[in-house]
């Protein structure tokens, strides 16, 4: 298969009750280039116009925007626009590969001399803030550490897991809700299913990342009509399918990476119980969701607020 070239538009809209004095965000809104993908293009509309913008790379390559709204406003729009190629990814027989054992051990073992890959994946190892290593979801995870399976076998045991025994349910959780309460309640969104399936890899010893990104959609440009109206929420998906029946298209949608060498980093997405390929374009990745949060900050005034996301992923 050739590459697919995909238009993305990203708007976020703020609006508040009263006056915002004085507001900084990061975003997390310029995709980052990989092995499977590239961005050609990459616009960024903010309004109003901020003070003052920078732009950085976090710790995990990332690219940050930072900005700083020192003028009283009512609302916040920001509208990234992109252009990404999505190579297609070959297939990989699950029976290949490492034996998660070994892999276990050897992200356990620390070195100077350890090979970058094996440095870096290790970053993705232990607990996160919205992450946690318990034992419970080491059990939960049982069923799929056959012994001498590979990570990838173990991964894809998983991805069906948590697929078949969570319901997804968008405004059953928010972003601050334990994933503990996540577990015992089975429902959830797409950053619930790629938090889940992340705390099990990490209790049985495996390295695993949040990936941020989004989905193929068929909604048309969201230049066709004004953003809706939304309820206060996190950034998470509806309930719309693509014509595939992919869960979490228009609007922002989550997935895992296991480190499974030595194919290095292969991607699932446990909310639709698939491979990642050329439908996923990633935007970030971190530990979990708060380190590629797509706009995050801190605002002095405002009063109550609503918020309205909207995501368009078109093929051209």
């Amino acid at each position: 298969m050739s590459a697919v070239r995909y238009t993305v538009q990203h708007e976020t809209l703020y609006s508040y009750g009263r006056e915002v004095v004085h507001s900084h965000q990061m975003l997390h809104l310029i995709p980052r280039d990989s092995e499977r993908q590239a961005c050609l293009g990459h616009s960024l509309l903010i309004d109003p116009t901020p003070a003052v913008r920078s732009e950085h790379l976090d710790a995990f390559g990332n690219r940050v925007t930072r900005i700083e709204l020192d003028r009283p406003h009512r609302r916040l729009l920001v509208r990234a626009d992109m252009e990404i190629s999505v190579e297609a990814l070959p297939a990989l027989p699950l029976a290949e590969g490492e034996p998660w054992e070994r892999v276990r051990d050897q992200l356990a073992y620390v070195a100077a001399d350890r090979e970058a890959p094996w440095l870096e994946a290790m970053r993705f190892r232990f607990e996160s803030p919205f992450v946690h290593i318990k034992r419970l979801f080491g059990d939960f995870a049982r069923d799929c550490l056959q012994p001498a399976s590979t990570v990838l076998q173990v991964a894809d045991c998983l991805m069906t897991k948590v697929h078949e025994e969570f319901t997804y349910t968008p405004g059953a959780t928010e972003i601050a809700t334990p994933l503990l309460e996540v577990f015992h309640k089975r429902r959830g969104v797409c950053q619930d299913y790629a938090h889940m399936m992340i705390a099990c890899l990490r209790s049985a010893g495996l390295a695993a990342r949040y990936v941020s990104g989004y989905l193929r959609t068929y909604n048309g440009s969201l230049d066709d009509e004004p953003p809706p109206p939304a309820e206060p929420a996190a950034e998470t998906p509806d309930t719309s399918e693509t014509p595939e029946g992919l869960v979490g298209a228009d609007a922002s949608h989550a997935w895992v990476a296991v480190f499974a060498p030595p194919f290095g980093w292969v991607e699932f997405d446990p909310t639709n119980n698939i491979r990642v390929g050329q439908d996923h374009v990633a935007l970030a990745w971190g530990r979990d969701f708060g380190d590629v949060s797509p706009l995050r900050g801190v605002i002095l005034g405002g009063g109550s607020h609503t918020l309205s996301v909207r995501v368009a992923v078109q093929p051209h």
